[in-house]
């Protein structure tokens, strides 16, 4: 795994890293899993938690799906100035080769203020596509 993206919006960072499940895909019936880790650090000021996420997902086979939900992990993390929360998750695609980005529904606590923080777009690809 490497970091594959970074961004930064409001002081908050997002940064991803991907890694491709090979003994969890079946290539012969189009499903790729990937898994990736983010990482979310409060460089602000401000104490943040975090309240929704919405993800566009792109698989090279065409397809665009769409997921939003609450929180990440079941969780809708708190963080102070300086803090950090860090998760894993997953993502199947129908092709060796796609892409995701989205947004977190962030809310200061100090005054209830609600931002989108950007989750930067990453690539999915199976690694053997890179040789």
């Amino acid at each position: 795994m490497g970091i594959q993206a970074t961004q930064v919006t409001h002081g908050i960072k997002i940064s991803v890293e991907t890694k491709f499940q090979a003994e969890h895909s079946v290539a012969d019936h189009g499903h790729f899993l990937f898994s990736y880790f983010i990482t979310i650090e409060n460089n602000s000021e401000y104490t943040v938690q975090l309240i929704s996420r919405h993800w566009d997902i792109f698989d090279s086979s065409a397809e665009h799906s769409e997921v939003d939900g609450e929180g990440v992990v079941g969780e809708k993390p708190v963080l102070e100035p300086g803090e950090r929360f860090e998760y894993e998750s997953a993502c199947s695609l129908t092709s060796d080769i796609g892409k995701m980005k989205g947004t977190y529904l962030m809310e200061r606590k100090i005054d209830k203020a609600r931002f989108y923080v950007n989750i930067p777009e990453f690539e999915l690809i199976v690694p053997v596509r890179l040789n």
